[in-house]
């Protein structure tokens, strides 16, 4: 790999493995709080979590060519539809693991969304593919999944709302006012002060953990998306797919984001260079892989970005000795339930707070994308999504074509999809300048002075 030579940008192999080490084991603690906190939340293994976010992530470094520095860790942007397909499973007299297994199947088929954007990104480019998904679109459907898990994490906390309380309040004053690594973690440090309390006032019973073995397999076949396939319900599995799969459109724009952020903070064009395509197909491989063998879905997470710019160490070599680490840590069972013994409050307070934050995130699209709501064709398009997402969703639960039932969120996905697609007066074009954030319409044709200047020195 070609190493950068910008100031203040450092090449891990000069510091030595020991710190190389420790450099890796902060990108596997930046990642932990929120990789662990999805299969509380969905009732999946936290164990094949880690060991599929490690593994994951390494097919993303091999499928990149080994250079872009990103880790890949469970995404929160699935967790509407597993809890609709949950919901599906449930009312059709399936049990909760039964219901997961098909949810898993969904998840591994909106992995392979990635794939078809991947080819539209190669052969036709940014600006001709993300006119279909512009931010008046994916912002609301963002919005609308935030809003709908939030009913869970209020559940959640009326375990104790003391200790949700202190989860919550952890995680704000470290956010707002801590430094360094301290500001980077906010969600770990609030899920182990509020974990740790709790303890301290005998609201945990550590004896599953006690009871646990110190090595074990991650995974068991019967919690895998295969198991489903054993005895199928084709019209329930039909069910989870159509209901997660849209859910792929926002985590694909997620990921392009994600990917121009870590272009941003390590000053190379990973856009181009191994390109969005191949990031993309990295992206949906470890998904897919994930998913099958009962692990959540996986993505560029934003958290490993923020270790980058505060370390300025930016060699990939970091970020895979961070996913050997977590595949290590996976094959510990009594790790594990050392992180299901945490108290339901603590997974309510940490929730709340990751829950607004995924609504927020959609309204910054629609904010950092200058969305115009003076359109009235963006305003129908945009209202239609919430109305039917969150509508659906606390009303019938889902909608029945024949045997197959859509989630308010698939079905508000298909439908502002559609919309937007039809309408006359589509006012959204990419930006033409090179942006830092995680906007949507970032695109490769418009570099500043000085990436331009930096490309012509790397070439």
């Amino acid at each position: 790999m070609e190493e950068v030579k910008t100031e203040g940008i450092y090449d891990a192999s000069t510091l030595g493995k020991g710190k190389m080490l420790v450099l890796g084991f902060q990108h596997m603690f930046a990642m932990f709080g929120a990789t662990v906190l999805v299969p509380l939340i969905t009732g999946l293994s936290v164990s094949a979590t880690l060991l599929f976010a490690g593994i994951g992530t390494l097919i993303f470094h091999l499928c990149t060519k080994r250079l872009v520095p990103a880790f890949l860790g469970s995404s929160f942007a699935f967790l509407g539809g597993y809890a609709a397909v949950k919901e599906m499973g449930v009312a059709l007299g399936y049990s909760v693991p039964v219901s997961l297994t098909y949810a898993c199947v969904g998840v591994a088929c909106a992995g392979l969304m990635y794939f078809i954007l991947s080819a539209l990104f190669y052969f036709y480019g940014v600006r001709k593919t993300m006119r279909f998904f512009p931010p008046v679109v994916t912002g609301p459907i963002i919005i609308s999944i935030g809003l709908i898990l939030s009913a869970s994490a209020i559940n959640n906390c009326q375990a104790n709302w003391w200790i949700a309380i202190l989860a919550i309040a952890i995680i704000v004053v470290c956010n707002v006012f801590g430094k360094g690594m301290i500001k980077i973690i906010p969600i770990l440090l609030g899920v182990l002060g509020s974990y740790i309390i709790a303890a301290c006032f005998g609201q945990v019973d550590f004896t599953p953990m006690k009871e646990a073995a110190w090595f074990g397999l991650p995974f068991k076949m019967e919690n895998t998306a295969f198991a489903a396939f054993s005895n199928p319900d084709w019209s329930f599995m039909w069910s989870a797919i159509i209901a997660i799969v849209p859910i792929s459109f926002a985590t694909m724009i997620e990921h392009i984001g994600d990917i121009c952020a870590i272009t941003s903070t390590c000053q190379r064009n990973f856009l181009e260079n191994p390109g969005l395509h191949r990031t993309l197909v990295g992206d949906g491989l470890a998904t897919m892989l994930a998913a099958l063998f009962g692990a959540p879905a996986n993505t560029t997470y934003g958290e490993n970005t923020g270790v980058l710019n505060l370390t300025k160490v930016f060699d990939p070599k970091v970020v895979r000795i961070a996913a050997v680490l977590a595949i290590i840590f996976s094959f510990s069972p009594k790790f594990a339930q050392l992180i299901y013994c945490m108290p339901t409050a603590t997974v309510g307070g940490v929730s709340l707070v990751l829950y607004g934050m995924i609504s927020a995130v959609g309204v910054r699209n629609l904010v950092e994308n200058k969305v115009n709501f003076q359109n009235n064709r963006n305003v129908l398009v945009a209202a239609l999504i919430l109305v039917l997402a969150i509508g659906i969703q606390y009303g019938p639960g889902s909608v029945n074509i024949g045997k197959v039932s859509l989630s308010g969120l698939a079905v508000a996905a298909i439908a502002g999809i559609v919309l937007n697609a039809i309408l006359p007066g589509k006012d959204f074009t990419l930006n033409t300048e090179y942006t830092s954030g995680k906007t949507a319409g970032s695109n490769t044709e418009g570099f500043t002075e000085e990436m331009k200047s930096y490309k012509r020195h790397q070439d």
